[in-house]
């Protein structure tokens, strides 16, 4: 599945709703749904997104030193429906323990930008007062 030039056809304004989103592919739908709307519409983001370009993203590879990373504890939270699931199952995988991977039920990629019924606070506390002595 391809994802259309957000760039060349990202609003100018934000559309006034999520229903007013034209028809395109579920992943790029899922980022118009937060950055073309009021709730993550940002003015002097260019085509509504920082200025880096999606080229110089793809030539980073984040995960060459995650085994680093650890043995400190690591926490991944990602949502069930969330376009960017495997990212996340990927980097648990090259992670060494102690690492959890927990799934936030219900939840795309940007419902844990701003969404207080889905983000699980709870879980954060508790990894941080466990973790952070």
């Amino acid at each position: 599945m391809r994802c259309q030039n957000i760039s060349l056809s990202f609003p100018n304004k934000p559309y006034a709703n999520v229903d007013a989103i034209p028809d395109m592919d579920p992943i790029t739908k899922e980022w118009f749904r937060f950055y073309a709307v009021p709730r993550g519409f940002h003015q002097n983001a260019r085509g509504g997104f920082t200025t880096t370009s999606d080229l110089s993203m793809l030539q980073w590879s984040n995960l060459t030193y995650v085994d680093e990373i650890t043995p400190r504890p690591i926490l991944f939270i990602v949502g069930d429906h969330a376009h960017s699931k495997a990212f996340s199952e990927r980097a648990y995988k090259l992670a060494n323990e102690p690492k959890e991977l927990y799934e936030v039920k219900d939840a795309e990629h940007i419902d844990l930008y701003d969404n207080r019924d889905k983000i699980p606070f709870d879980k954060v506390e508790d990894f941080f007062k466990s973790n952070l002595k």
